[in-house]
C-alpha cells in the first residue's frame, strides 16, 4: 500500500476514532492494516488504545498480534471439530452443523437422538459462528461478535442451567457470565473450560480448587477467573487445553512464546520436571531451540508446536510413539522432531497419544496410536490391512494424497474415554474423515457392523 492510500484511509476511520497525528507513516500503515482486521473494526477508541498499550505501545506491535492470531487457529474460516463422539462444523458464512452423538443435547438441536449425518443448527439462523470448541457431552460456539454459546452437559459452569451435568442443555444459550468479555477462542479441558478474549486475556472455569489454575476456587465455580501471574499483562494469541492442563501462546514485542499451567505429569508441561504449575510459567526450551513458536497443540497427555521456521516440537508422554521421536519415551521439554526436518510444516493438531502434522504443501504426516484406524495408514486394498497398528515416527499419510486436494486443517478427538475420528479439511472446502464412526461422528453411514472407516471418505458437506 502507497503512503497516500494508507493516508487517506486514516482519515476515513469511524466517528469513535481518535487521530494521532503524532503518527509514523509506517505506524499510519500498520493501523490502516489493523483497521481491516475483523475484531479490531468493532472496537472503540479507548479499546484500541488499551490494546496499543496491552501489545507494548505500537500499532506495528497490535497488527503483529492480530495477524499471528489469524494465522494459528482458523478463525472467521471454515473449520471442522472432531469432539468426543461428536462433531462440529463450520462454514466460512458462520453456519453451523453438527452431527454424532447427542445423549447430552451436545448437538444442539433440541433433542438427545443421534445423527448420522451433518444437520444444520437452525436455532442459529441470524448468529455467524466464527469458532467451536467440543468437549465430553458438551459444545461451545463462539460469534463474530464475541459471544458465547454453550450447550450439552455440565453447561460450563452456568448455574441457570445446572451445576455439573445435573441438567441437560439441548440448544445453544447464551453465556451469561461472559457478555461483558468479548472472546475470540475456546478450549475444553476435562475439568476446566478456558476463553480467549479479543484482547488477549485468558479466563477459566470450574477447575480451581487447589488452585491449579492459578486461583482458588470450588470445581463448580460459575464464574470465569482471569487467568494472572506471568500472563497478566502478556496478550495471548491461542489456547489449547490438555486433559488437565493448559498452554498459552503469547505475543510480545521480543517474539512469541508459550506458557503453561496445570498438571505436570510426564513433563507435559514442558519445564524439564514432572511437577505442577499453579500459575503460568514460560517455556525457556524455545528459546534456546532458536525456534520461535506459531501455532501450539494440547493432546491429553503431549504436548506440540510448530515454529515460524517450519520445525516442529513435542513434548510429554510418548506412549505409542505420539512424540515421533521413534520411541515411547516421555520427553519433559520440547524436542524437535528430527524425521520432519526435511517438512515446512504449517499446522499441528493433537489428541490422545495421536500428533498430526500438515505442510505447506498440504501433505500429511501423522503418527503415534493407531487405535480406531484414527491415523489414516491403511495399506490394504480391503481397507483393513494394518490400519490399526502404532506409529513411533511420522509418516505420509498416502490415503489423504490420494484425494489431490490441498489439505489446510486437521481435528482429531481429543479425548481419552472415547475412540477417536479425524478430519481432513481441503482448501476447497471439502471435509474428509476417517476413525471410528459408532455414533455417527463422521458424518458417514456405515455398513452393517461397521464401526469406523481406514481410509478418508467425504462428507455430505460444504464449508466453503
Amino acid at each position: 500500500m502507497c503512503v497516500l492510500q494508507a493516508t487517506c484511509s486514516f482519515f476515513r476511520q469511524p466517528a469513535n476514532f481518535a487521530p494521532d497525528f503524532e503518527l509514523s507513516m509506517s505506524e499510519l500503515a500498520a493501523l490502516d492494516m489493523c483497521q481491516k482486521r475483523g475484531i479490531f473494526k468493532p472496537m472503540t477508541a479507548e479499546q484500541r488504545q488499551e490494546l496499543k498499550q496491552r501489545c507494548g505501545g505500537s500499532w506495528k506491535l497490535v497488527l503483529k498480534f492480530l495477524l499471528a492470531g489469524e494465522a494459528c487457529f482458523r478463525r472467521e474460516k471454515s473449520q471442522a471439530i472432531a469432539g468426543p463422539g461428536h462433531s462440529i462444523a463450520v462454514t466460512s458464512k458462520g453456519t453451523v452443523y453438527s452431527f454424532g452423538s447427542n445423549s447430552s443435547g451436545q448437538l444442539g438441536h433440541g433433542t438427545t437422538e443421534e445423527e448420522w449425518r451433518p444437520r444444520q443448527i437452525r436455532s442459529l439462523q441470524g448468529i455467524r459462528i466464527v469458532q467451536a470448541a467440543a468437549g465430553a457431552g458438551r459444545t461451545m460456539l463462539i460469534s463474530d461478535a464475541g459471544k458465547v454459546y454453550a450447550f450439552g452437559k455440565d453447561s460450563f459452569g452456568e448455574t441457570e442451567y445446572g451445576v455439573q451435568g445435573s441438567k441437560l442443555v439441548t440448544t445453544p444459550q447464551l453465556v451469561e457470565s461472559l457478555k461483558d468479555i468479548f472472546v475470540v477462542q475456546a478450549a475444553i479441558g476435562n475439568f476446566f473450560t478456558a476463553v480467549l478474549s479479543r484482547e488477549g486475556r485468558v479466563y477459566t472455569f470450574s477447575w480451581g480448587n487447589d488452585s491449579k489454575l492459578g486461583h482458588q476456587t470450588e470445581p463448580n465455580d460459575v464464574e470465569p477467573h482471569p487467568l494472572l501471574g506471568a500472563l497478566e499483562n502478556v496478550p495471548v494469541v491461542q489456547i489449547a487445553a490438555g486433559y488437565c492442563y493448559l498452554l498459552a501462546l503469547a505475543c510480545q514485542p521480543n517474539g512469541m512464546s508459550v506458557y503453561s499451567v496445570g498438571c505436570g505429569l510426564g513433563g507435559k508441561l514442558g519445564h524439564g520436571s514432572r511437577t505442577d504449575e499453579k500459575q503460568p510459567r514460560l517455556i525457556e526450551q524455545f528459546q534456546l531451540l532458536n525456534l520461535q513458536p506459531m501455532v501450539v497443540a494440547a493432546g491429553a497427555w503431549h504436548a506440540a508446536v510448530v515454529g515460524q521456521d517450519g520445525r516442529v516440537c513435542t513434548w510429554g508422554w510418548g506412549r505409542y510413539g505420539c512424540l515421533g521421536h521413534g520411541n515411547e519415551e516421555c520427553e519433559s521439554v520440547p524436542k524437535v522432531v528430527e524425521a520432519l526436518s526435511n517438512v515446512k510444516a504449517v499446522h499441528v493438531a493433537t489428541g490422545d497419544y495421536t500428533t498430526f502434522v500438515v505442510s505447506d504443501d498440504g501433505d500429511v504426516y501423522s503418527f503415534g496410536c493407531g487405535e480406531s484406524a484414527s491415523l489414516g495408514h491403511s495399506t490394504a486394498t480391503d481397507g483393513q490391512g494394518n490400519r490399526h497398528a502404532n506409529v513411533l515416527a511420522p509418516e505420509l499419510v498416502t490415503s489423504l494424497k490420494q484425494v489431490n486436494e490441498r489439505v489446510v486443517q486437521i481435528s482429531l478427538t481429543n479425548s481419552i474415554y472415547w475412540n477417536a475420528h479425524t478430519f481432513a479439511l481441503t482448501e476447497s472446502g471439502k471435509l474428509y474423515a476417517f476413525g471410528a464412526g459408532d455414533k455417527g461422528q463422521l458424518g458417514i453411514e456405515l455398513v452393517a457392523n461397521q464401526t469406523e472407516r481406514g481410509n478418508p471418505e467425504q462428507v455430505d458437506i460444504d464449508l466453503r
